[in-house]
């Protein structure tokens, strides 16, 4: 038997189709090791920064069915995804499994024809590239546990910050400041709604924006009473190029701005695409293509939209160090423009298959046009039109959307005569820099070499996750807490989230990952001066206080000065003489009510007094000792309620509670902390019991849809997603 080692079912279950039976296919279901929660024994640095690596929870039954197939197989291929990422998890599950003499295949697109080649070249594991990986794991660990330590206690306790993350809210930071400080000035802007000679509608504005509103009157009244003219069109035609096909970041901004997606959806949505082997693989900063899609994209030219529109071109990446040896982002198979197995798939893979085709293919000649006009006798600033017309669509073909993002205006002549339909004014106010999108943030990210391809939906989701960004309609907004934790950052740490220092970084992976740089050396040199300027920092006052409140906003219940603080839930008014008064008052001036006592102690601690707090799912009792003591009272009835009866299929002791938390509901083990086991929806009472290479599956059976009534709580059992188990 000769064994395959895949990250994901999916994959394994389309590459198997390909192997005819040759290879038994398994999948890791992702990472199987990793840094422990703990940073107290997770890197032994005076060893060279040696991390110590857990096995992931869950992934024990995984491990021991590849470790006994891999002790029986002839050959052993570790398949992982072709990334420093994927490195890493082969070599992982080398160690962790005791594979002898495994050898590494990649798969830049999961196509027969790829698989079958990719086959008869394995190679060693590169250690290079995954030690760069490990360097980065290691750096973001010790970056984000020693800023985050003092973070608590110099700003609130669970704050955090992080190597990438950091430097991402700072840009954030900087342009909301900007936002904050713009001072906005009233202006009036004009329009003519007119109709050509041929009927067709233009619309002028006017080329001055006037402050005052008797000047826009005057406008307005010759304006509507003059005859219109064209007096002057100037025409230059133009080649319009087509974009290069989609690296990493460029397809999470299309697929924003686009479709709407976040790009953590965009990442998930492409992994599928790419696991059912209808894109290559979605992590590049490359934009070359091979000869073969190049000759596929010839023929889809041809067939969709006729003979002599084809043109092959290459395109040079923008990006530092980019991986020119991989492939951009592309359909497996040109000559299909739809792919995918649900709507959302459908949308993506054809934004891929259009910016793919496009690249390919002939420039759109447009009419770059500028149209001025003016009432006969003169008296009136100038209106005018910018646009263009299409003359010949080219590769706007394939990308109609593209076609949409020029203004196109009629064809009209010098001292046409134009029949006015309205003219309208409208006051306006100068506007501040806007805030950066999802899409936008990404762009400037790579353009100042922050992070990488595989990073940026994950640097994203994070600051959204942390509570640091809120995102309002499309535009991502600092919180209270962001701004805080960003300007204490900032304050103290400004070489450390610098765009310098974290691209500099970023370069010296790349050089681990090329051997060029030593893994021990790179951190030693970083870890150093950072230790010493994050203890420097331990004397610095504790920020309690953000500043002073208006001066009417008094105490509610001494009549004090207030002052600003930072909560959970943001910023606050806080009485100036805390502890000794407890008011408190919300950014918007309504009291608040402060932790009342019950009069018992707490039973955990037993130093603590139980209090009666707020939260965000009502009323509830905890000590006040909280965070050094996490003891909350449940109400019996309530409790008794929530408690599904089913016994937890860890511990065997517990029962199965239902529980409310950051993302929802969920179920875990009454046993906790001792037990940690949890499960996403209500337990059924079943176990699995379906027959895996281990023995029958042990774990609970979950409530699903209507349409999956029921699914195995464990998703690393095919059962999970028993629709795709063959009957």
């Amino acid at each position: 038997m000769k064994l395959l080692i895949v990250e994901s079912p999916a994959k394994a279950k389309t590459i198997s189709k390909y192997l005819n039976g040759k290879y038994k296919v398994v999948a890791s279901v992702g990472h199987v090791r990793n840094l422990p929660k703990s940073n107290k024994n997770a890197i032994d640095i005076k060893a060279g920064f040696v991390p110590h690596y857990e096995v992931s929870k869950g992934k024990e039954h995984v491990i021991k069915e590849i470790k006994d197939l891999a002790q029986n197989a002839e050959e052993v291929l570790l398949a992982t995804d072709p990334d420093r990422e994927g490195e890493a998890i082969a070599w992982h599950v080398k160690e962790v499994a005791e594979i002898k003499n495994p050898k590494r295949v990649v798969f830049h697109e999961i196509t027969e024809r790829a698989v079958k080649e990719a086959i008869t070249h394995p190679r060693e594991i590169d250690q290079d590239l995954r030690m760069a990986q490990e360097a980065r794991r290691v750096l973001d660990r010790l970056v984000g546990y020693d800023l985050s330590g003092l973070i608590w206690k110099k700003v609130r306790y669970g704050l955090s910050a992080g190597r990438v993350q950091s430097p991402a809210l700072r840009i954030l930071m900087e342009r909301e400041r900007e936002i904050r400080a713009f001072i906005p000035k009233d202006f009036w802007v004009l329009t003519a709604k007119t109709q050509t000679p041929s009927k067709e509608e233009l619309t002028l504005e006017c080329v001055e924006r006037p402050e005052a509103k008797e000047i826009v009157e005057r406008i307005l009244s010759l304006g509507r009473k003059g005859v219109w003219k064209i007096i002057d069109v100037k025409e230059e035609k133009n080649e319009r190029r087509s974009r290069a096909p989609f690296t990493t970041s460029t397809l999470q901004q299309s697929a924003s701005s686009r479709l709407g997606f976040s790009p953590s959806r965009t990442m998930s949505i492409a992994q599928k695409l790419y696991e059912n082997g209808f894109i290559t693989y979605m992590r590049t900063d490359s934009t070359n293509l091979s000869k073969d899609a190049i000759d596929e994209i010839k023929s889809a030219v041809t067939k969709n939209f006729g003979g002599g529109l084809f043109l092959k071109q290459s395109y040079k990446s923008k990006i530092k160090n980019a991986q020119e040896a991989h492939e951009a982002i592309r359909p497996t198979h040109a000559l299909s423009a739809i792919a995918g197995k649900t709507d959302d798939e459908t949308k993506l893979y054809r934004l891929i298959w259009s910016r793919t085709v496009a690249s390919q293919m002939v420039p759109a000649i447009i009419l770059k046009t500028k149209v001025v006009a003016n009432i006969t006798e003169g008296v009136i600033p100038d209106f005018q039109a910018n646009g263009s017309r299409i003359l010949f669509p080219g590769w706007l073909l394939a990308d109609k959307v593209a076609r949409g993002e020029d203004v196109e205006i009629p064809k009209v002549s010098q001292a046409d005569t134009l029949n006015l339909i309205s003219m309208d004014s409208e006051e306006k106010a100068t506007e501040p820099p806007n805030r950066y999108t999802e899409a936008g943030l990404i762009k400037e990210l790579e353009k100042r070499g922050i992070g990488r391809p595989s990073t940026y939906a994950s640097i994203i989701q994070t600051i959204q996750t942390r509570g640091y960004v809120d995102k309002e309609n499309k535009a991502l907004k600092p919180t209270d807490t962001g701004d805080i934790v960003s300007t204490f950052l900032e304050n103290n740490f400004s070489n450390y989230i610098s765009d310098n220092f974290t691209a500099e970084m970023e370069e010296n992976l790349d050089k681990i990952a090329n051997g060029e740089k030593e893994y021990v050396k790179v951190l030693k040199d970083f870890y150093g001066p950072f230790q010493k300027d994050v203890k420097s920092k331990n004397d610095i006052d504790k920020i309690t206080n953000l500043g002073a409140a208006p001066e009417e906003m008094v105490c509610p219940k001494c009549g004090e000065e207030m002052i600003i603080k930072l909560g959970r839930s943001g910023k606050f008014f806080s009485c100036s003489k805390f502890p000794d008064c407890s008011g408190a008052r919300t950014m918007e001036g309504r009291e608040t009510e402060g932790p009342k006592e019950t009069g018992e102690t707490c039973p955990k601690c037993d130093t603590g007094k139980l209090v009666e707090r707020g939260g965000k799912f009502g009323k509830f009792i905890s000590c006040n000792r909280y965070p050094k003591c996490k003891f909350i009272k449940e109400d019996e009835e309530a409790k008794k309620a929530k408690d599904t009866g089913v016994f937890c299929p860890i511990c065997k002791k517990g029962t199965m509670v239902e529980k409310r938390g950051r993302f929802g509901t969920f179920y875990s083990c009454s046993a906790y902390p001792e037990c940690k086991h949890i499960i996403k929806s209500k337990p059924t009472g079943k176990i699995c019991g379906y027959m895996r290479e281990s023995g029958p599956c042990p774990h609970l059976m979950m409530e699903g849809t209507k349409t999956i009534p029921e699914r195995c709580s464990n998703k690393t059992c095919p059962n999970h997603n028993p629709q795709k188990t063959k009957k």
